[in-house]
């Protein structure tokens, strides 16, 4: 009877019965876009220095090596081999960094090891404690500076621990990054590039605002506090320090103008004398790029000046292509578009050195001589992220052939060039070539891992719109595997919509997420604009939000609507609409100023109101709320909160300290006050999204909401 019953199931599984493919989860969906069903790379692709030979691992835990002119990899160390070495127990190849061509560097964050490849032996570099933060380390000296609590210390290469501040006042933090990582500030600690001075941040926070989280893990529930400065309130006042080794010495540089300007974009020459820090006033219409004697902290010399009605906001530090000149490149977007601007060390500017209508993203790195410098840009479709060369006379040279979102590295002299790119279609592809674009070698191409695993998705489409300007706005429509045009489909609006974010790009999957091909599963289309106001599309798209936020974003996602609308296989009635962070402000606002649009939202972690959140980036957008009352009026939720119609749920993380909890819990006293009812929902102890497992969990509760609410109204008649 068994074997009847095999033979059944088995007709049925080769004549259609039962589908070949394994249905997508949620739980995969969720947790395994990045991991089961991620394409094959070569991480930590690392080239020797002064050689044309490379290095990746293979499974994180075998070096794997080869040569440009052989690249025929061969097993070179496992992390087994190294740790017997090292008397280490490393789980993997972390902070795997060469030192020469015959050494090379490891660390868990706590321990540092250095391994030679030739003697096949090992030391211990150094060794923290487990409360030590923010580690960097100094190739050149190979000391390490950390923080623990408010303080900043350093532990050199024989062990020493020297204590650089000693400040009892919780309000003076020295070590950390400052304004809350706007302006691309993401460290605290800036070694001089031989590693005999420290630069680091130092900020005054006994001003700013003490805002209070519950910790619900403690019983009984304690309140502790973070330091939230809100638009228009006091901030914090910063300061650059910088420690001399030799003399034990430190000096300090405060802001030339107001206290509370922001002192951006750390930078040391390359001959370890000067500080270049860009000033930028706390109204962020103007800047300066300003030089400081490292030895006393004296002013020097101001390089140049930017200034704009609407924001300066300067992302990436001086860039020294020579470690023999102190002639900088400067990352400017004056001209409407981030460009390469070379400068003398008198602040003359020598040359423009690329002119282009399209977003730099950043400088990769430049030949040793400094004589070329590469640099990665959108190119001219901003969906893209190419590699591009030029030389100090401004000739550029696109290096990646092939669009899509390319990360390449280059060998130390400029001579070889490691591409690992996506496309829509290509999962990934690693290639080599030389600086000619000649030979060029395939080493590895990436399987469609779906496939692989037998799960079938939907199809995804690029498109374009126009928004109401004659703007140009990319689109990506993901619809179910078994799409039938002949039918209606809900459909679910994703959306950002904020300065910085991109949410479609010419990549793998096109940026989206996994749990939206779960939803096209179950019977929806799920739909995304990247309207005005978000990133890489250069000054004048994004810039048009000012003082405005969610007016001309919500214009353009509106177009996006009114075209849904348009297509015969969509069910205009049957609209919902989903983000997070901005793109929950976005929902909010979708849902309250468009009302009756959307059937359903679920907002996510929702600015309510733009005087609640940060000064940094809220006042760079919407200036303060006395400067800009109305704006700040029209912008929040709280002020339409008496339109909503439809289903709306927010959701909140009980300790955000970046959308604090006081956003959600204003918008749904005021919906209390007007007796409409909505739904909230809580995350006890997640921060400004949910991670982990409970990730699962928080995107069931939205996708769920999301179906049971917008469901197919059956008519009465």
């Amino acid at each position: 009877m068994k074997k009847q019953i095999y033979l059944f199931l088995a007709f049925l599984f080769v004549f259609g019965g039962i589908s070949a493919q394994n249905k997508l989860t949620l739980e995969d969906a969720v947790m395994q876009q990045y991991r089961k069903f991620a394409p094959e790379t070569m991480p930590f692709f690392k080239w020797l220095p002064n050689t044309d030979c490379y290095t990746y691992l293979e499974g994180y835990r075998t070096l794997k090596k080869a040569s440009f002119g052989n690249t025929d990899a061969k097993d070179w160390f496992t992390i087994a081999e190294v740790n017997t070495a090292l008397g280490s127990a490393l789980p993997w190849f972390s902070g795997f960094t060469w030192k020469n061509e015959n050494e090379f560097w490891l660390n868990d964050g706590q321990k540092y090891y250095l391994f030679n490849t030739v003697t096949k032996k090992g030391k211990t570099i150094s060794s923290l404690t487990d409360d030590a933060e923010n580690a960097t380390f100094n190739e050149a000296s190979e000391n390490i500076a950390y923080t623990r609590n408010n303080n900043l210390y350093i532990q050199d290469a024989d062990g020493a621990k020297i204590k650089v501040t000693l400040n009892d006042d919780k309000n003076i933090v020295s070590g950390q990054a400052i304004a809350r990582s706007e302006f691309g500030i993401t460290n605290g600690i800036f070694w001089s590039p031989n590693g005999s001075r420290l630069a680091f941040y130092q900020k005054d926070e006994s001003k700013v605002h003490d805002y209070p989280l519950l910790d619900n893990d403690a019983y009984p529930g304690v309140l502790k506090s973070i330091k939230y400065p809100m638009a228009g309130q006091l901030s914090e006042s910063p300061k650059v320090g910088i420690y001399d080794i030799a003399t034990k010495n430190t000096v300090f540089i405060s802001p030339r103008g107001n206290a509370d300007d922001y002192l951006t974009n750390l930078s040391w020459t390359p001959d370890n004398k000067y500080v270049l820090i860009a000033e930028v006033n706390r109204g962020q219409n103007a800047m300066k790029l300003d030089v400081y004697d490292a030895k006393t902290g004296a002013y020097v010399r101001t390089l140049l000046e930017e200034a704009n009605d609407k924001w300066i906001e300067p992302e990436h530090p001086a860039f020294f292509p020579s470690d023999k000149s102190t002639n900088f490149i400067w990352v400017s977007e004056k001209s409407g578009y981030n460009n390469l601007y070379y400068y003398d060390f008198n602040g003359k500017l020598i040359r423009q050195l690329t002119n282009n209508n399209f977003v730099c993203k950043e400088i990769i790195g430049a030949k040793e001589n400094g004589s070329k410098i590469y640099f990665s840009a959108t190119g001219p479709n901003g969906m893209n992220t190419l590699a591009y060369s030029v030389d100090l006379n401004g000739k550029q040279e696109l290096v990646t052939s092939k669009e899509g979102t390319h990360s390449v590295e280059i060998s130390t002299d400029g001579q070889y060039i490691f591409d690992e790119y996506s496309t829509s279609s290509i999962p990934s592809k690693s290639i080599l070539y030389n600086s000619k674009g000649k030979k060029q070698t395939t080493l590895l191409i990436g399987e469609n891992k779906y496939e692989k695993e037998g799960v079938d998705i939907g199809t995804t489409t690029i498109g374009e719109l126009k928004g109401k300007d004659g703007t140009v706005l990319y689109t990506r429509m993901i619809k179910p595997k078994n799409f039938d045009a002949n039918k209606k489909y809900p459909v679910l609006v994703y959306v950002y919509g904020g300065p910085h974010a991109q949410m479609i790009t010419n990549s793998w999957m096109n940026s989206a997420s996994l749990w939206m091909h779960w939803m096209a599963d179950h019977g929806y289309i799920v739909y995304t604009l990247d309207n005005r106001g978000s990133g890489e599309r250069g000054f004048a798209f994004e810039s048009q939000i000012h003082r405005q936020l969610g007016t001309v974003e919500m214009e353009d996602q509106m177009t996006g609507v009114e075209y849904l609308k348009s297509l015969p296989y969509v069910d205009g009635n049957r609209l919902a609409v989903h983000g997070w962070s901005f793109g929950g402000f976005m929902t909010t606002s979708l849902m309250l100023r468009h009302a009756g649009t959307f059937n359903v939202g679920v907002a996510g972690g929702p600015v309510t109101d733009w005087k609640y959140y940060e000064i940094m980036y809220g006042e760079r957008y919407m200036d303060t709320p006395e400067e800009n009352p109305e704006g700040y009026k029209n912008a929040s939720l709280i002020t339409h909160a008496d339109k909503l119609t439809g289903d709306l749920l927010l959701i909140s993380g009980t300790v955000d300290p970046v959308v604090v909890m006081q956003h959600s819990l204003s918008l749904v006293e005021k919906f209390v006050d007007l007796g409409i009812q909505m739904d909230f929902f809580p995350y006890p102890m997640h921060e400004h999204n949910v991670r982990g497992k409970d990730r699962v969990h928080l995107m069931q509760k939205v996708l769920d909401y999301i179906i049971d609410n917008n469901k197919l109204v059956e008519s009465e008649f």
